[in-house]
């Protein structure tokens, strides 16, 4: 949870910037989008704001195009080159097709930095609770003290407003003395309070008669009962568009995002926006000589209204700079055409998905583990459905066809996931070292130091090939600590290794810390190794090809590496990196599962086994 904060106050700043483009495309399209459009456009915020809380990553539309191509297209490739291994040898020394072994991790403590803002934003939360409880403490007082509306005048106009808004449900109508504003409050039950002193002059007017004559002029004496008419009209509509589950929202997102100014800013403009909406539905009401009789009512009691201090009811009310806002609105409103409409709903589209569209990148829980941001464009890619082979694991498969320049990838989300690297890291530590000199194809033996492993294949003198066969941890510990950490970032960097980290120790950057890669960037730094693209001496890659092969025919070799993250003693983080080598193709692949426990470098392995068979590439 205190890492989560490091990475939500990160998703706060892209939120920032999103509160900004929604600020100044409503300003763009605010001749064009209508009020209940430009209201809606706030909804779309909430929702995002909902993302950076989601225990999952959002998928963005290249994504959500590429999951409906393997939908329409599952079926897996044929590659019609099958490599049969016939009679098959394996490296000298190796006791095993795979030997994965791993050593346990404690899980990191989090940082003291998380914890500290963690607890200012619980502090927060619990402050916004206790005010938002003292206004509903306030809000019950007056329920509790309103009474049943008695005045017969204005009850007779209020089921007028009722039948002329279609609305069936009986919504109980109250007086109070303590609210100078009318206010509609509740979602389930709703209700709506009236000032007395609005009210009480209107007891004797003949209302049948003013509604008879509805929208037009009215005798004199009954300027005042339009008024009024209007106000009910203004809670009725707040009524009709659920305005209070509106309110309920904005509350708890503020209670949410307390600390991020733009956020206040966003729902104040929401709130406005809920009102001018709420104009705009009476207007469309009412007859074009009627908008001034409308606009006069706000101007007639700007001076008595004010904004209610509780954060579930929607009102007429608002503050004078509102006021000003809302009347002007009024001024210029005409009815609009049907291309008017149509061309608002199309802006209303296109900003809908832009705002979309910028999902993933509010995510707290993508920010958690990096993504690769890989490039398509020029890259023959099938998303293919492997879902079966993957029973009980979240997981992807990468697998390149360099003979067709085609990729097929399983869950482009996971293949683009940077974990961490594991064992599979140690076939660049092994070229690192080679090439620095640590070790040299010739002479790689390094002698045990006699600390007692929980291996037996570990308790003893180690060369490449054997230390390569068995994951031995220290005799790559070795190299590493015989490079130091400068030599040992100058050659991630210059390989582009994954996220270039590796500030989580010398001796353990590569195990479940903060060397994280994708599975697509192990496939493409398999390719470079292959094809000696990485700038190093020809006699070092092929050295560390030799460490790697795992099973060798006539048909042709199968070169790999396993990995395992082991945290609290639960295998959590399995990989199988390598490729297959046929006389006339070769195929990288990459194949990285996650789950709570048993999910290791063997069963990575396994399920790459029957993966390549079943597409006949290796049997």
């Amino acid at each position: 949870m205190a890492d989560f904060m490091i990475r939500f106050l990160i998703c706060n700043l892209f939120i920032c910037a999103l509160v900004g483009i929604l600020l100044a495309a409503r300003h763009l399209l605010r001749n064009i989008l209508s009020g209940r459009m430009q209201y809606h456009l706030w909804f779309l915020l909430l929702g995002l704001l909902t993302v950076p809380f989601l225990p999952f990553r959002l998928t963005g539309f290249p994504m959500l195009l590429a999951r409906l191509l393997a939908f329409c297209n599952p079926a897996l490739p044929d590659t019609g080159n099958i490599v049969n291994q016939g009679d098959v040898t394996t490296p000298a020394g190796d006791s095993g097709w795979l030997n994965d072994f791993t050593l346990s991790i404690s899980n990191q403590t989090p940082s003291i930095a998380g914890t500290i803002l963690l607890g200012i934003w619980l502090a927060g939360i619990l402050v916004m609770v206790v005010l938002t409880a003292r206004s509903s403490l306030r809000l019950q007082n007056i329920r509790q003290s309103a009474l049943p509306l008695q005045n017969p005048a204005i009850r007779r106009l209020y089921r007028h407003c009722l039948k002329e808004l279609h609305i069936r449900k009986e919504i109980p109508i109250y007086s109070t003395a303590f609210l100078q504003s009318p206010v509609i409050i509740g979602f389930l039950r709703p209700h709506i309070y009236l000032p007395i002193h609005i009210i009480s002059d209107y007891s004797k007017i003949d209302t049948d008669k003013f509604c008879q004559a509805s929208c037009g002029s009215s005798p004199s004496g009954m300027n005042g009962l339009h008024q009024i008419r209007y106000m009910l009209l203004h809670e009725l509509q707040h009524y009709r568009h659920k305005d209070a589950l509106a309110g309920y929202l904005m509350t708890l997102t503020g209670i949410l995002y307390w600390f991020n100014p733009m956020v206040w800013i966003a729902l104040k403009e929401m709130r406005n926006d809920r009102e001018i909406a709420c104009d705009t539905s009476v207007l469309n009401m009412l007859e074009p000589d009627s908008y001034e009789d409308y606009g006069m009512t706000l101007i007639h009691f700007a001076e008595k209204l004010s904004r209610p201090a509780f954060p579930f009811a929607a009102g007429l009310s608002g503050n004078m700079s509102q006021m000003k806002r809302r009347i002007l609105n009024i001024a210029a409103y005409e009815t609009p055409t049907a291309k008017k409409r149509l061309t608002g709903m199309t802006m209303f589209l296109m900003v809908t998905v832009l705002l979309i569209s910028m999902a993933p990148l509010l995510s707290a829980n993508a920010a958690k583990d990096d993504y690769y941001g890989w490039d398509t464009s020029h890259k023959n890619t099938n998303i293919i459905d492997l879902s079966s082979c993957f029973q009980g694991y979240e997981g992807s498969f990468v697998l390149y066809d360099m003979a067709q320049d085609t990729w097929n990838i399983y869950d482009m989300d996971r293949a683009a996931l940077r974990v961490s690297p594991d064992s599979t890291y140690k076939i660049y530590d092994a070229l690192i070292g080679l090439e620095a000199g640590v070790i040299t194809p010739e002479n790689s033996t390094m002698e045990w130091n006699r600390e007692l492993y929980p291996f037996q294949e570990w308790n003893t003198d180690q060369t490449l090939q054997s230390a390569m066969s068995a994951s031995v941890n220290w005799y790559f510990q070795e190299i590493d600590k015989q490079l130091g950490t400068s030599a040992i970032d100058r050659y991630i960097r210059e390989i582009r290794y994954g996220n270039e980290n590796t500030k989580g120790g010398l001796s353990s950057y590569w195990m479940e810390s903060s060397l994280k890669i994708s599975p697509i960037e192990q496939v493409e730094l398999l390719r470079k190794l292959y094809e000696n693209n990485l700038g190093f001496g020809i006699q070092n890659v092929n050295a560390v090809k030799d460490s790697i092969l795992l099973s060798s025919s006539e048909a042709g070799n199968l070169y790999g590496k396993t990995g395992t993250g082991c945290i609290d003693g639960k295998d959590v983080n399995g990989w199988f990196v390598g490729y297959v080598e046929a006389p006339d193709n070769t195929w990288f692949f990459a194949a990285n599962i996650a789950a709570n426990d048993d999910a290791s470098g063997n069963s990575a392995a396994e399920i790459t086994q029957h993966i390549l068979s079943k597409i006949n590439i290796w049997h």
